[in-house]
């Protein structure tokens, strides 16, 4: 009696055997890296209201970072400046520019520029600007190099991965508090070790970044 099936198909289950766990891998690495913060996160840059070049102003210019936003160091977020702070240099500097438009509207008017917000952490996610700076965490740790971007982007994912992987090793990431914002100081470059430094808040508070879930989900 010859058989319903040819006899290429009893090949098929070993194949298959085969072929679902190269498959399942597949989609697990794939949705690993597409659903995840690197591929979703990473580069966001909306339009802002008001064409604004970090690396004109950080960068060229030499602004400090704290200057624009000045609650960093004592609150525990960062605030986007005030109209009044723009108006503070183009009062005088670029007075007829249209692209500074909607700064002297805002400023005519007393309402806010719609600014697009770029790092967000979710709500149930708890992190303190204040607590970071004072430990010694560098502006370019979380932001990268924003005095060398035209429009600042997402550079880093902020996943509880990525911040975990700085909790665990603290004094790799910390930098004396005077040097913050100074985007081009390196730690490798100085030679510096913050355990050596007994003046840095790592070592007279005893600096230890909390592994628990408490620390950040409150």
């Amino acid at each position: 009696m010859s058989s319903i099936f040819p006899r290429w198909t009893n090949h098929l289950p070993t194949a298959a055997a085969a072929a679902v766990p190269v498959l399942g891998l597949g989609v697990a690495v794939g949705v690993t890296y597409f659903f995840s913060p690197y591929y979703t996160d990473v580069g966001y840059s909306p339009e802002q209201p008001v064409a604004y070049s970090h690396e004109l102003h950080a960068g060229e210019m030499g602004i400090d970072c704290r200057y624009c936003h000045n609650t960093i160091e004592y609150a525990g977020y960062a605030a986007v400046p005030a109209t009044g702070t723009c108006m503070n240099c183009h009062k005088y500097v670029g007075t007829e520019r249209e692209s500074l438009a909607a700064v002297r509207e805002s400023w005519d008017s007393g309402e806010s520029i719609p600014w697009m917000k770029i790092h967000q952490l979710p709500d149930y996610a708890y992190f303190n600007h204040s607590v970071h700076v004072s430990a010694g965490v560098g502006c370019v740790s979380c932001h990268g190099r924003v005095d060398h971007m035209e429009e600042v982007y997402l550079q880093e994912p902020l996943s509880m991965g990525w911040c975990m992987r700085c909790h665990r090793n603290a004094e790799v990431n910390l930098r004396p508090p005077s040097e913050v914002t100074n985007m081009a100081w390196s730690a490798e470059e100085e030679g510096y070790d913050v355990t050596q430094d007994k003046t840095h808040p790592y070592n007279t508070r005893g600096i230890n970044p909390p592994q628990n879930c408490s620390g950040c989900h409150r």
